[in-house]
């Protein structure tokens, strides 16, 4: 006979065992979805707009993806684009190449404020998939007490590097070898044109020393003194001076800005967050961030300028003047090409170059003509015409990923045009002295 008191127990357990079951297979109970954003920047710049966001967005939590630029395209080709909701960084090709393949939703935020354009360079994608978020500016870091113990005077556009009086006292990055270099080589081209760009070009790289590493060795060098003059971008002077580095920074007339850009994704799992982010780094609180000087990027809200304290530079204000006339769009297709020659022309060759630019200085400083020499080393392995080949263009955008060595042949090419230049250049300079 059965014994209900087992029976009573045996329906307890049962229940006990569903109930655990039930509680097991039950997924846990979420929080609040993260807003995922993939970006380049450092974590002393992300963390500063993580913290406000989040403390005027209660429950909205930022989950920070770090990936270098070059990684950028392959992480968001993964299915579902890795997760993630927003991309920010600075990285124009980059955001180019996404909306080509349809890897971003188009923005629907609020641009009231908020310009097309600083000067030549678009601020807005005109299929409206990427915005800017801030930019930055190009120029010098000066050393005040290296300038005072040359006796130099602070330069202020790009014609004053190419003074001899500036001999060995310049910090140049390498554009073949430093990320954010290659912009600059175009920005002197189109302010001064093809010729007397390259010209330009010889003659800065003649008084320079040529980093092969990025912004910090080349503000670290020039707030050191070793160097009087650094060619770099304002943030990574900003960032030397916040650390007690004694630099300015000059912005010269002949100029232009590179972007830093935002975009949500298209298979965005939180679209409602990401807009609140991409939103929040538009108006007038997140675009104050950028202007901080621990951070130091540039607003792209002009009505943040009238906020923040005098004295603080306004790139619209000095695009109003027509500063800031480089066009960074017109420039992208032709940039590896421009990237390569440099490092053939001028790059690699570096220290014979300088050497024969300090024989035209002295032979000058004499009253020798050496004109002839001069042009020499000016002039560039192409015409601007030649440069402007689609097919050239397209073989130095996709040099990485070259099998057949085409580049290689047209940069073998420029290194011996460059060669029998110098080698005239110095048989003429013999014949005069010194």
């Amino acid at each position: 006979m059965n014994d209900p008191a087992d029976a009573v127990r045996r329906r307890l357990l049962g229940a006990v065992a569903a109930i655990a079951a039930s509680i097991a297979a039950a997924p846990l109970r979420a929080g609040p979805r993260p807003i995922v954003v993939l970006t380049s920047y450092p974590d002393e710049v992300v963390s500063r707009f993580k913290k406000a966001f989040e403390e005027t967005h209660p429950g909205s939590p930022l989950e920070i993806v770090w990936r270098k630029s070059g990684d950028v395209l392959a992480y968001l080709r993964q299915p579902r684009q890795g997760g993630v909701d927003v991309y920010w960084s600075a990285s124009p090709r980059t955001y180019a190449t996404l909306a080509k393949e349809g890897a971003l939703r188009r923005l629907d935020v609020d641009r009231t404020g908020l310009p097309d354009r600083l000067g030549n360079t678009a601020l807005a994608d005109p299929q409206g998939y990427y915005l800017a978020t801030e930019v930055a500016g190009y120029g010098f870091a000066v050393s005040p007490e290296a300038l005072a113990r040359q006796h130099l005077p602070k330069p202020v556009d790009w014609s004053d590097l190419a003074q001899a009086r500036f001999a060995g006292q310049i910090a140049l990055p390498s554009p073949a070898k430093v990320g954010y270099a290659p912009p600059i080589v175009e920005l002197v081209l189109q302010s001064y044109g093809w010729d007397k760009g390259w010209a330009l070009w010889s003659q800065i790289c003649g008084n320079a020393v040529i980093f092969d590493h990025g912004a910090n060795f080349v503000t670290e060098a020039v707030a050191s003194g070793q160097y009087a003059v650094g060619v770099t971008i304002d943030f990574f002077a900003a960032t030397a001076i916040a650390n007690g580095g004694a630099l300015e920074f000059v912005y010269p007339p002949h100029n232009g800005v590179n972007p830093g850009h935002i975009a949500i994704t298209a298979g965005a799992p939180n679209p409602a967050g990401a807009k609140a982010f991409v939103e929040f780094m538009l108006s007038t609180p997140g675009q104050k961030i950028f202007a901080q000087s621990e951070i130091r990027k540039l607003p792209v809200r002009p009505a943040v300028y009238r906020e923040l304290p005098s004295g603080q530079f306004d790139p619209f204000t000095q695009a109003a003047k027509g500063d800031f006339a480089y066009d960074a769009d017109a420039a992208r297709p032709r940039m590896g090409v421009t990237t390569a020659i440099f490092e053939q022309f001028l790059g690699a060759p570096h220290d014979e170059l300088a050497a024969l630019w300090a024989r035209i200085h002295r032979a000058e400083a004499a009253g020798k003509p050496v004109a002839a020499a001069r042009r020499l080393l000016s002039r560039p392995p192409i015409s601007e015409s030649d440069a402007a080949s689609t097919t050239l263009q397209q073989i130095f955008q996709n040099r990485g990923d070259s099998t057949d060595g085409a580049s290689a042949r047209y940069e073998s090419t420029w290194r011996s045009d460059g060669e029998r230049s110098r080698l005239e250049a110095t048989r003429m300079l013999d014949q005069g002295g010194p």
